[in-house]
């Protein structure tokens, strides 16, 4: 599995999220609480991208352990932002350990990052890929499932889906043709996230002027909620709501 987190908030360095809690994103990399049977630990690659005051996002990301990585531990205490999505990769057997494959994938404003497995990968999914582009099967980012999510919920999004349906509605596709699947999907365009708990954890933290959606909490906060299994995460920096997976298509 991988870990990942999202925040939204009044703007802090990148150092704050990845290395200084005491269970930060690095931390997690090599000493993760809860990988419930998918490996144990996360050195296939990292990924961190933010956001500028205005603009796209910028990404960063390596096909190394994060904690290998000698150049991020000063990029990230020199960059501050308000809307961040990190992951730590943890690849699965047989998909390739590729810069390419490490989240967040990123399309315009929108980064993208999935925590888990589909099951059964690649002949289960067949009929969902089909249903793609043929433009987009020949420029996936890597030729792993969480690829393929993204290219996915992105063909979604610019059919003019919500991104919480945009989400809910992948995660519920390929649940009924790949079952047992672990689908933490998580996406930002910089104002809003969503995230979805199915088949691993995940945990929220929210002060009303921030939010961390992360695989496990940075810290012993009392503030941190799990999310419960099957919901379906749309938060903001000031506000937050949880619903079932399955109520996401009017979302």
């Amino acid at each position: 599995m991988c870990r990942h987190l999202a925040y939204l908030g009044p703007p802090l360095s990148l150092a704050a999220l990845l290395y200084d809690p005491p269970h930060a994103l690095a931390r997690q990399s090599w000493a993760p609480v809860d990988m419930r049977g998918g490996g144990t630990v996360n050195a296939d690659g990292f990924g961190v991208g933010w956001y500028p005051a205005d603009g796209g996002p910028v990404r960063y990301r390596r096909d190394v352990p994060l904690w290998a990585d000698a150049t991020l531990p000063a990029l990230a205490a020199a960059t501050v932002s308000g809307a961040v999505l990190a992951a730590v990769r943890s690849a699965t057997v047989g998909m390739p350990v590729v810069e390419t494959a490490a989240a967040p994938f990123v399309e315009g404003r929108w980064l993208f990052s999935h925590n888990g497995v589909v099951r059964g990968w690649p002949d289960s999914v067949v009929p969902l890929a089909r249903g793609l582009p043929t433009r987009d099967l020949l420029t996936l980012d890597a030729p792993t499932d969480s690829a393929l999510l993204w290219a996915l919920v992105r063909h979604r999004l610019r059919a003019g889906a919500a991104p919480a349906a945009a989400v809910g509605d992948t995660v519920r596709a390929v649940g009924e043709l790949a079952p047992d699947s672990r689908l933490n999907l998580l996406l930002t365009d910089g104002r809003t996230a969503v995230a979805t708990a199915r088949g691993h954890a995940l945990s929220t933290r929210t002060d009303g002027r921030s939010v961390l959606i992360a695989s496990e909490p940075l810290d012993d906060d009392p503030a941190w909620k799990p999310v419960p299994a099957d919901h379906l995460v749309v938060a903001t920096a000031d506000d937050l709501r949880i619903e079932p997976i399955e109520g996401t298509s009017a979302a």
